[in-house]
């Protein structure tokens, strides 16, 4: 395979295998924060913590021991602690959280590592005034909707040519970027295209890309490169939706329902890393 899975070394702890800090959720979108959060731990990093609202914490403590929990109002003298920064989904458009979104950005400008930027973050980055200062190891995981707003564009021309709009968000915002489509396409910094074969319609469902954020979140923690972390979370993404759908049917995969289903995706791709060794 072109890129392959991080090693995992025997003589480790949750530090090497690094930490995604996730400022996600909001009070009617819990299920963004779960999702993104236990997707990038099943991708094999060491350690996530979600920062939100005190209520979204409260909720997500409920349904998983294997998140760290951090209050919204601290997260930005935490950020340094942290090797990946994802930040967006179920995050919200209101205008305290457009406020906050862009006290976290400033924040990030001087962050050297992996910021990921999705769902609402995208909606609200979309607002923002050209002179902001954009993270210097940036991701963006736009479907159709959100990369016209960020380019101010007809979505039926991304639609048409995905590859030429994949690379001029990359120009724009100086990142890699997860045009999310059937064939999902990823740009990287150098104008490199990939375009993914794997997936179905099981993934269009609310919740997916919350999970393939986290997927990217959590092998950019393992010191991938953000172009070949990017192409294979997707990748992964892809075969857990077909993985998923051959025992629940297209029709009946739920977001949910990929976090039981990626571990299956990863042993796939072992197998065939192996044989192609």
């Amino acid at each position: 395979m072109e890129f392959k899975l991080p090693k995992r070394e025997q003589f480790s702890n949750k530090g090497t295998f690094g930490k995604v800090l996730n400022i996600a959720g909001s009070e009617y979108y819990t299920g963004a924060a779960y999702l993104s959060s236990i997707s990038a731990l099943k991708m094999g990093c060491g350690y996530v913590a979600l920062s939100s609202s005190p209520k979204v914490l409260n909720t997500i403590s409920l349904r998983s021991s294997d998140i760290v929990f951090i209050p919204i109002a601290d997260v930005k003298k935490r950020i340094a602690d942290f090797d990946v920064v994802s930040i967006g989904c179920g995050l919200s458009t209101d205008l305290s959280v457009s406020i906050l979104f862009k006290s976290i950005l400033e924040s990030l400008a001087e962050y050297p590592k992996t910021v990921i930027i999705d769902a609402d973050g995208l909606n609200l980055l979309s607002k923002m005034k050209s002179d902001v200062k954009f993270p210097q190891n940036l991701i963006i995981t736009p479907h159709p909707k959100e990369a016209s707003r960020l380019l101010k564009v007809d979505m039926n021309d991304i639609i048409e040519k995905p590859m030429q709009y994949a690379k001029a968000l990359t120009e724009k915002y100086h990142c890699t970027t997860v045009l999310k489509m059937h064939s999902t396409v990823v740009c990287s910094v150098e104008q490199e295209i990939y375009v993914n074969d794997t997936g179905n319609s099981a993934l269009a469902k609310a919740g997916s890309g919350d999970v393939l954020t986290g997927m990217i979140a959590g092998l950019c923690a393992q010191k991938m490169s953000n172009f070949d972390a990017a192409r294979l979370g997707v990748y992964l993404h892809g075969r857990t939706g077909e993985i998923a759908s051959g025992m629940l049917s297209e029709y009946s995969v739920l977001a949910s329902d990929l976090l039981k289903y990626i571990h299956l995706s990863i042993i796939d791709y072992l197998q065939i890393d192996e044989e192609n060794d």
